[in-house]
């Protein structure tokens, strides 16, 4: 197996929620396991949390995420953006409409970058912010 390199997202008490709703705009399948299922918590209260949640889609992408433990820190999203790219340009926007979509915000409209791709910046319901790049076709080289 190579090496792989994947966003692991930190939530408070909606890992759940939030993993579903990854699933529901990339598709994929959705492993996700609780504090409970390990007995990784002491607080009965904790027992129905996601220690870890694994989404995988057939395009490759993976998503991890879990809630963090009452006892932990918690700071949202704001340190990092995750960034989504590609030549499918219906498939890419049919992911930046969907991250909007109910309680997202666009931060820069999917359109025509000076740079020639095609570029949006949106945050998500959860407050996880979001870039996604259509490549822009490249000519083919000269004979």
């Amino acid at each position: 197996m190579p090496t792989i390199l994947n966003p692991y997202i930190s939530f408070r008490d909606n890992a759940r929620e939030a993993m579903n709703f990854y699933q529901s705009v990339f598709g994929g399948e959705l492993t996700l396991s609780t504090f409970g299922d390990f007995q990784a918590s002491e607080d009965p209260a904790e027992a129905e949390k996601i220690m870890h949640g694994m989404l995988t889609t057939t395009q490759g992408l993976v998503i991890m995420g879990a809630d963090t433990p009452d006892s932990m820190e918690y700071h949202p999203g704001s340190a990092i953006s995750i960034s989504v790219s590609g030549d499918d340009e219906v498939e890419l926007r049919g992911y930046y409409e969907k991250l909007i979509a109910d309680g997202g915000a666009v931060t820069v409209p999917m359109e025509q970058s000076p740079w020639g791709d095609v570029f949006g910046m949106c945050t998500d319901r959860y407050g996880v912010a979001w870039l996604v790049n259509v490549n822009a076709a490249q000519p083919a080289p000269a004979p």
